[in-house]
């Protein structure tokens, strides 16, 4: 197998009502006082629970398992089930023999070979349930039954026709967001400030899977003195070609010198792969046989065939209110409270004594 798992445990406790704590620092709330922004140091994956049917869970594009942290704990609350959260191909701590394939087929082949590596020929009962980039390789894993075992199927917030019209405008967004970080915690406190995760107890786990340490940078004359000189002849040539390798190089140059930390996946370079993520998704969704919960940030997101499949009865809906696009970490409670639902009315499992749902 290509893959190295990291399979650790998630702790196996609940977040506390006022937020995590790390190492003796609690989240400061309220009028006046400063948010702490600093990072919580958990354990590389991603296992947890030891009965129940195993929740198979996928991150988004440039995310990875840890975004599933809070919710992993919330949900171990609420009913018997074990969960494996997997990095994905290229994103996080995983490593393949070819990181630049991210084809909707490629990962969802990565993904049985992932269920067979731990379980062997007889996996147990499995519900998928995959965020955005992630919900749409579930999606395609389910219709290409690379896991027999398959129980149900949970996409949450990825709608093929919201999903195709946001490609043209993808670059922009990816554009907007910074390339550097002075440190992990300047980058949770953007993920928050800018709504990209508006939990901030998700973020201090999430974020330190979306950025890296910057490689130490080769701060030799040579190496300077040649990327100036290709900068001059570019700007000679006002070539628009050569002038965005130029502005490439600048920026890798900055991101070595000045910063510490930088994104793990250069999500702009996928670009190729997201058509082949969202296209046809909705047919494949619809006749996927198995039980269907999509979760929504909004009505608005479902597209025609959806809206139809929906009026017959094909899969179940819910939308949760209030919440960005990474649902599951800004409302990880509602997430949990409408799979556990799903997942005990379809026999699937059952609540924890003393859980009232």
């Amino acid at each position: 197998m290509e893959k190295q798992l990291h399979l650790n445990l998630l702790p196996s406790r609940p977040p506390m009502a006022g937020g995590f704590q790390s190492g003796g620092s609690k989240m400061k709330m309220g009028p006046g006082r400063k948010r702490d922004f600093t990072p919580l140091l958990w354990s590389q994956l991603y296992c947890s629970g030891a009965n129940g049917p195993v929740l198979l869970l996928l991150h988004g594009g440039g995310h990875s398992a840890l975004s599933w942290a809070v919710f992993t704990a919330v949900i171990c609350s609420r009913i018997h089930c074990r969960v494996v959260a997997m990095d994905l191909r290229a994103h996080g701590d995983t490593k393949v023999k070819n990181p630049d394939d991210l084809s909707a087929d490629t990962m969802a082949k990565d993904i049985g070979k992932v269920v067979e590596g731990l379980y062997g020929e007889n996996p147990p009962p499995i519900m998928m349930i995959g965020h955005s980039m992630g919900g749409a390789v579930a999606v395609h894993t389910a219709a290409a039954n690379h896991i027999p075992s398959l129980l149900g199927l949970c996409v949450i917030d990825v709608v093929e026709g919201t999903a195709m019209d946001a490609l043209n405008s993808m670059q922009n967004f990816l554009r907007s967001r910074p390339k550097t970080f002075k440190s992990l915690e300047n980058a949770i406190e953007w993920s928050v400030k800018s709504g990209q995760i508006r939990n901030i107890e998700s973020a201090r786990v999430s974020m330190g899977g979306q950025v890296k340490k910057c490689e130490e940078s080769s701060s030799s004359p040579g190496v300077s003195n040649s990327i100036e000189g290709v900068i001059e002849e570019e700007e000679d040539e006002e070539v628009e070609e050569e002038s965005n390798k130029k502005r490439m190089k600048e920026d890798d140059q900055e991101i070595k010198k000045e910063s510490i930390f930088t994104w793990r996946v250069d999500l702009s370079k996928t670009e190729k792969y997201w058509e082949g993520w969202f296209r046809g998704l909705s047919v494949l969704f619809l006749t996927c046989p198995v039980p269907k919960l999509l979760l929504l940030a909004g009505v608005d997101r479902l597209d025609k065939d959806l809206t139809i499949g929906q009026m017959q009865g094909k899969f179940q809906m819910q939308v949760l209110p209030q919440c960005g696009h990474a649902v599951h970490e800004d409302a990880p409670e509602k997430v949990a409270d409408a799979l556990a639902t799903f997942m005990v009315r379809h026999k699937f499992t059952e609540f924890k004594e003393g859980y009232l749902c």
